[in-house]
């Protein structure tokens, strides 16, 4: 029983565990939470792995599923204390999405789709805070630079040179639009992105505005893979304003895998686009200079 490095994914790694040994037990998680006096969110948050579990905890939860092997309750009790300690993002201090941060820390391939804006992790800075400033009103500098801290550092992912994940994004073509922190700034970032899309582990698509309805249209999502032993093949995040939303049942994960085969279908492919992008960029900085001229 592996312990894992990140936080976020140990707890999920648990949380499957004590599930797998509820189930053996034949208790449901109703049974669990009137014998511990708990409530029955708070076992589901445990085996999801949206919450710390103390040892203490998977201590009694063992000797409720009737665990009576002494290595197996001491391997669990480990991971729970592993759990319980911070990824590097806490440092920084608040920040709103870290449970993403820890599943996307560890996934091994990642799929997005982005109606708006240019995906986090191909960002260049400037472009980073121009989003973060004209998107956030209420944020203060000092939250901007902290929110702009952690973007940056979760793009050291991205380029890697010993575990690079697979990134493959769809981008509507309103992304490409969308000036942001004015010409300059987007020419650079258009320019940052056909450069990364060139990379063997990035993969980069554009959905031209003329293809019409897609299963695109209701929003932002990201499809998070991850390797065999990890908890939870897989992974639907969806992105809102003052919350995410995580899907996991098997059920949710293939309806959205399909509407991402369809996307990449429908989409540009990686040379095409590279060409689109740089057209729009072309199209950009001719639209300022005729905006600048007297």
């Amino acid at each position: 029983m592996a312990v894992n490095g990140n936080p976020t994914v140990r707890r999920r790694r648990l949380g499957a565990e004590l599930r797998l040994l509820r189930l053996a037990s034949g208790l449901t998680s109703t049974q669990v939470a009137e014998r511990l006096l708990i409530s029955q969110p708070k076992i589901s948050h445990l085996e999801n792995g949206r919450r710390t579990i103390k040892p203490r905890d998977v201590r009694d939860l063992c000797g409720l599923y009737g665990v009576t092997d002494p290595q197996v309750i001491d391997s669990l009790m480990r991971m729970a204390t592993e759990a319980d300690r911070q990824g590097w993002w806490t440092a920084c201090g608040e920040v709103p999405y870290s449970v993403y941060i820890g599943l996307e820390t560890e996934a091994a391939s990642i799929r997005s789709y982005e109606p708006l804006v240019i995906p986090g992790l191909l960002q260049t800075p400037a472009y980073a805070r121009a989003v973060m400033e004209e998107t956030i009103p209420l944020a203060t500098a000092e939250q901007i630079a902290t929110r702009l801290e952690v973007r940056l550092r979760r793009q050291h992912r991205t380029h890697h040179p010993a575990r690079p994940f697979r990134l493959w994004v769809v981008l509507d073509e309103s992304a490409l639009r969308r000036v942001v922190g004015g010409p300059e700034i987007m020419r650079e970032q258009l320019e940052y992105l056909n450069r990364l899309s060139t990379e063997p582990h990035i993969t980069v698509q554009v959905l031209p505005h003329d293809v019409g309805a897609h299963p695109g249209v209701s929003g932002q999502f990201s499809i998070l893979h991850f390797e065999a032993e990890v908890a939870g093949a897989a992974t639907v995040y969806l992105e809102r304003f003052t919350s995410d939303l995580y899907l996991e049942k098997r059920s949710d994960v293939r309806h959205y895998s399909v509407m991402y085969d369809h996307l990449q279908a429908q989409a540009l492919d990686p040379d095409s686009t590279r060409r689109f992008i740089t057209h729009a960029s072309e199209e950009i900085l001719a639209s300022a200079s005729l905006t600048d001229r007297p």
